[in-house]
């Protein structure tokens, strides 16, 4: 099965409109995807499985096809539907059928689910908000494949006044510095922050150096009147919360 992925709307060059596209559509894919739009539209993301809720992100960039070989093999590849939407770019175009236009289509979804993800955690009230904090990080980190160390800022009423990404590492490791993160703290005017990094294994449980660094990045914060709220590591299926086990 050879899939055709419209490289050329990727590239500036406006694809055929939908109705033409529809005229030379097989019947049989034609049906299928007026009845797969029709019960997402009624139901919901609830209403498709991963599967096909992933055709329905390739059927965009590849309107003349049936996709859903495709959209199974990714999902054999990357594992389930996040995992797809978070796979680097490098690796997306190795699989076969996956071109520039396959690939743009579903980084806009990741941005997309992660620019709605922070749209309800930034400016609020990070404790009575504290399962959406959650989501948002699990949502922007649990599937990268190396690791990410991120701060949220807070104000003197633990309301996120900012998301900074300070630093990204390999699959194990990823370099901070708690001067540097302090230093930050300070330009923001925040009077406390949340660490977060994730691990790309999957298993959330802290590290002796996630530890060892925990505790420099908070004796430097508490030297300037800062307060560490809490640090999490995110896996691949949940998080670890460093003040819930004690750290902090």
């Amino acid at each position: 099965m050879q899939f055709c992925d419209v490289s050329s709307s990727f590239l500036g060059t406006p694809p055929a409109r939908d109705g033409q596209d529809r005229a030379r559509l097989p019947s049989y894919i034609r049906d299928h995807r007026k009845r797969l739009r029709s019960r997402f539209l009624n139901g919901g993301a609830a209403a498709v499985p991963d599967y096909e809720l992933l055709e329905l992100v390739l059927f965009r960039a590849i309107p003349r096809r049936d996709v859903k070989p495709l959209a199974r093999l990714l999902l054999e590849t990357f594992g389930d539907f996040n995992g797809v939407i978070s796979a680097p770019v490098n690796r997306l175009v190795q699989v076969p059928g996956v071109g520039p236009a396959v690939a743009l289509e579903l980084k806009i979804v990741e941005a997309a689910s992660h620019r709605l993800a922070r749209s309800r955690v930034i400016r609020r009230h990070v404790i009575s908000s504290w399962e959406a904090v959650v989501d948002y990080c699990r949502t922007t980190m649990a599937h990268r494949e190396t690791e990410q160390f991120r701060i949220l800022f807070l104000d003197r009423k633990n309301v996120l006044i900012a998301d900074e990404e300070q630093a990204q590492g390999t699959v194990d490791h990823v370099p901070v510095y708690p001067r540097e993160v302090v230093k930050r703290a300070l330009e923001l005017n925040a009077s406390a922050l949340i660490l977060v990094h994730n691990h790309p294994s999957g298993d959330p449980t802290p590290s002796d150096a996630d530890i060892a660094m925990t505790r420099q990045i908070d004796q430097a914060a508490q030297a300037l009147g800062l307060s560490v709220h809490d640090h999490l590591v995110v896996g691949k299926a949940s998080e670890c919360s460093f003040r819930a086990l004690g750290y902090l």
